[in-house]
């Protein structure tokens, strides 16, 4: 009996480029029976992963319709993975002779399965990573390419955007520091979205504190508490931002407005209920001095109405 060839591949490709259709091609013309698995991430949506199962596997039928095509999803350990394909190919067709295809950039180096295995020289430069960075601002004119936007943005999951707020106090923690945006009336604690090069949400405290308030010198850093904020931009939205707040003392310097504020001043932490009370305070902000005000100086909440 003639093995089945299976070729493990991701494919993340909106169109099947010249070392696709040679892998293919020259695989087919040695076996009747071609298996393809779609590596598959938990990662939905993504940079590296843009396009799900369904995706590919219309695109790779719809070039070569003999082809079977099997999903399989990534796992961290290399091990159960390749368990995990020799179980997914077995299962599916009981009784086949399997041979897998690869080549030295491909899944072979990871894999420790029972099944045989060969491998293909590389054909030519191509790569999947430099097609889609390429391909990453054209823009066309079709409806189909407008259908794929709105189908990626439906399927991929609900993202929540993690933001940092940074409540600095001086005098002892008797005066607390507010910031104004541009053309804004209302004030507001420090703070902006976390960078995925930050190594830690305390890091993008700090990093933001210093982007909007100058270098200034301050105490420890410690966690007060988290927040969904109503901001206006994602009312609408499916997704929402979640802030993390932390506090700390300010201990050398003068704080000044930069990056995205226009105005800085300090606060009597008295004042705060009245501020809240009369709109002086952002309408987002007012959950996070309430979490000041049951964490940080509780003598504040008998007058603070949130």
């Amino acid at each position: 009996m003639n093995a089945a060839a299976v070729i493990v591949a991701r494919f993340q490709t909106p169109y099947l480029h010249e070392g696709h259709r040679y892998l293919l091609e020259a695989v087919g013309a040695r076996h009747r029976k071609v298996i393809v698995v779609l590596g598959v991430s938990p990662v939905k949506g993504s940079r590296r992963n843009p396009f799900d199962f369904f995706t590919r596997e219309r695109m790779l039928k719809s070039a070569y319709p003999s082809l079977l095509v099997l999903p399989l999803a990534d796992h961290p350990s290399d091990t159960a993975w390749s368990g995990s394909l020799d179980a997914l190919l077995q299962s599916a067709f009981p009784g086949e002779a399997f041979l897998l295809y690869g080549s030295r950039d491909s899944f072979l180096p990871y894999y420790s399965g029972s099944l045989p295995v060969t491998e293909l020289p590389v054909q030519g430069t191509h790569s999947a990573t430099g097609l889609r960075q390429e391909l990453a601002d054209e823009v066309r004119d079709s409806e189909d390419f407008r259908c794929g936007i709105n189908y990626a943005c439906h399927n991929a999951y609900v993202h929540v955007y993690p933001t940092v707020d940074i409540a600095l106090y001086k005098d002892e923690r008797r005066c607390l520091l507010l910031g104004q945006k541009p053309g804004a009336a209302q004030w507001r604690l420090p703070g902006g979205f976390a960078d995925p090069t930050d190594p830690s949400f305390e890091a993008a405290a700090r990093r933001e504190l210093a982007e909007e308030c100058g270098p200034v010198e301050t105490g420890a850093l410690h966690y007060v508490g988290s927040a969904r904020i109503d901001d206006w931009r994602y009312r609408r939205e499916a997704g929402k931002i979640v802030t993390l707040l932390f506090a700390t003392d300010l201990v050398y310097g003068t704080p000044e407005a930069a990056d995205d504020l226009a105005r800085v001043a300090w606060f009597p932490v008295e004042a705060l209920p009245a501020l809240c009370a009369d709109g002086s305070i952002s309408r987002e902000h007012v959950p996070l001095i309430g979490l000041l005000a049951a964490n940080e100086s509780p003598s504040l909440i008998k007058n603070l109405s949130i």
